[in-house]
C-alpha cells in the first residue's frame, strides 16, 4: 500500500475528515521508529509540530483555511535558517549555531499553514553527494542501509521516501536535491533560478561565490501532484496545462508541436551505465505518445566559472530549446553506490547529468523510472526553458501516469507496518 499523497491529505483535513493532529501524530511515529536507522533528521520538533497542528485543526474549523499546505508537515533542510531553531548544516562548528529569523521560503511555508516537523540531515555544507559525511553521522538509503542516499538532500529525500514528513524544502547546486530523489525513489525538482527564494540559508556565514550563483531552492516530495502544491506557496503556478510556463513567450507554430503539445528532446550525449541507460530507453519508450526528437545537453558549460553565468542563462532558451520544449535525460550516471564504495568520496554519486540545470537555471524534476537489479530506485530527469516551471511540472505528472505504477515504497516500510 501507498503511502498517503499530500494532495489527499491536504483534502481531507480541508473537508474536517483527518486531524493535523492526527497527521502530525503519525509522521512523528515514523520517525520515532525510523530515524534511528536512517538518520534522516538532525533536529526533530515534535512538540513545537503537534502545538502548530493543534493551532491549524481550530483555524480550519474556525473558516480559516490557508491553503493545501495548512496543517502538513513539512522537513527543512539544515541549511535554511529556522528562527531560534539550530541551524547547523551538518557541520560541527555550527553545532549550536541559532539564527533569530527564518529563512525566507521558510517564512513563506510557515503563511502557508505549513507545520515545521524538523531539520533534515545533510552532506556537510552542502559539499559533496553521499550524505555520508555528516556532523551527526550519515543518513542511510530507506531501501537499502548498504546503499548512500545520495545528496547533499539525503535526509530529505529518506524521509519523504518513508513517510516522516509530506515534502522537504531542499538546495540544488549542483543536482543536491535531484540526486537523492533518484537513489530513494521520490521526486525532486529544481524550479527557474531565482523563482523560490534561497535568502537565509547559513546568513551571514561566508559562501563561495559559485556556489551561490548555482544554488537553487528544491523540493522533494511522493508525487509531482504533491510538488505542484508546494511549490504554489511560493509563486503563481498554473499547472493545467503543459505549456503554462510562469513566464512563458509568445512562440509562433514552428516553435512548438502541433496542437500546442510538448515537444520532448531525448538528450543522447549524456553519460551513464548500461543499467541506467536500458532503464532510460524504457521510460522514453513509455512517452512515444509524444512528439520525439534526439538532442544534445550542453554537457560543456563553464560549471563553477561564473563568469558568463548571467549572459549564459539569458541566451540558453534560444539555444538550447529551439526545436524542443523539454530535455529528458536520466538523473544519475550510474546506479547508486553502495556505503562501501562510496566511502572517502564526497562526490561518488556523479552529478554530470544534472549540473547543467544548475550553470543555466533551468527547472528540472527528477521522477522514478524504475529499479535497477538490486531493487534500487532510478530516476528520469526532465528539464525546461527558463520559466517553463509548469510545463516540467505537467510532463512529469504525464509520466508518472503513463507508468501506471503506484509509488514506490521501500521494504523497510513493509517490515515495520
Amino acid at each position: 500500500m501507498s503511502l498517503p499523497s499530500l494532495t489527499d491529505t491536504s483534502q481531507q483535513i480541508r473537508a474536517g475528515t483527518l486531524s493535523p493532529v492526527d497527521v502530525v501524530s503519525e509522521c512523528l511515529e515514523k520517525i520515532e521508529a525510523l530515524n534511528p536507522t536512517l538518520n534522516a533528521f538532525i533536529t526533530v520538533l515534535a512538540d513545537q509540530a503537534l502545538a502548530a497542528a493543534r493551532d491549524a485543526e481550530r483555524e480550519i474549523q474556525a473558516g480559516r483555511w490557508l491553503g493545501a499546505l495548512h496543517g502538513i508537515p513539512i522537513g527543512i533542510k539544515d541549511f535554511y535558517d529556522t528562527a531560534s531553531i539550530k541551524t547547523t548544516a551538518a557541520f560541527k562548528p555550527f553545532a549550536n549555531r541559532v539564527p533569530a529569523q527564518d529563512a525566507a521560503a521558510v517564512a513563506q511555508l510557515k503563511g502557508a499553514g505549513a507545520i515545521i516537523i524538523g531539520k533534515t540531515n545533510m552532506h556537510e555544507l552542502g559539499m559533496g553527494t553521499t550524505s555520508l559525511v555528516s556532523a551527526f553521522g550519515p543518513v542511510k538509503n530507506p531501501w537499502n542501509a548498504d546503499y548512500i542516499a545520495g545528496g547533499s538532500s539525503g535526509g530529505s529525500a529518506a524521509a519523504v521516501a518513508t513517510g516522516m514528513c509530506f515534502a522537504t524544502l531542499d538546495t540544488d547546486a549542483v543536482g543536491s536535491c535531484r540526486l537523492p530523489a533518484a537513489c530513494c525513489g521520490v521526486v525532486g525538482f529544481k524550479p527557474t533560478h531565482g523563482l523560490v527564494s534561497t535568502q537565509g540559508i547559513l546568513e551571514g556565514e561566508k559562501a563561495d561565490p559559485a556556489i551561490v550563483a548555482l544554488a537553487h531552492a528544491a523540493i522533494t516530495t511522493r508525487g509531482v501532484r504533491d510538488t505542484a502544491l508546494v511549490l504554489q506557496a511560493f509563486t503563481k503556478l498554473d499547472v493545467s496545462s503543459p505549456l503554462s510556463g510562469t513566464a512563458r513567450p509568445e512562440r509562433s507554430e514552428g516553435e512548438r508541436g502541433s496542437g500546442g503539445e510538448v515537444r520532448i528532446g531525448v538528450v543522447t550525449n549524456f553519460t551513464a551505465s548500461k543499467p541506467v541507460r536500458s532503464a532510460f530507453e524504457a521510460a522514453v519508450s513509455q512517452l512515444r505518445g509524444y512528439e520525439l526528437k534526439d538532442a544534445t545537453a550542453p554537457f560543456d558549460n563553464p560549471g563553477f566559472d561564473i563568469f558568463n553565468i548571467e549572459s549564459d542563462r539569458r541566451t540558453i532558451a534560444s539555444k538550447l530549446f529551439k526545436d524542443v520544449d523539454v530535455l529528458v535525460l536520466p538523473t544519475t550516471t550510474d546506479t547508486t553506490p553502495t556505503v562501501k564504495d562510496a566511502a572517502g568520496n564526497p562526490l561518488a554519486l556523479s552529478a554530470a547529468d544534472t549540473m547543467f540545470a544548475n550553470y543555466y537555471g533551468l527547472p528540472a524534476v527528477s521522477v522514478p523510472m524504475g529499479q535497477d537489479s538490486n531493487g534500487m530506485p532510478l530516476g528520469l530527469q526532465i528539464v525546461g526553458r527558463p520559466g517553463e516551471d509548469s510545463t516540467v511540472i505537467v510532463l512529469a505528472r504525464q509520466f508518472e501516469e503513463l507508468r501506471g505504477v503506484s509509488p514506490p515504497r521501500p521494504p523497510l516500510l513493509g517490515a515495520r507496518e
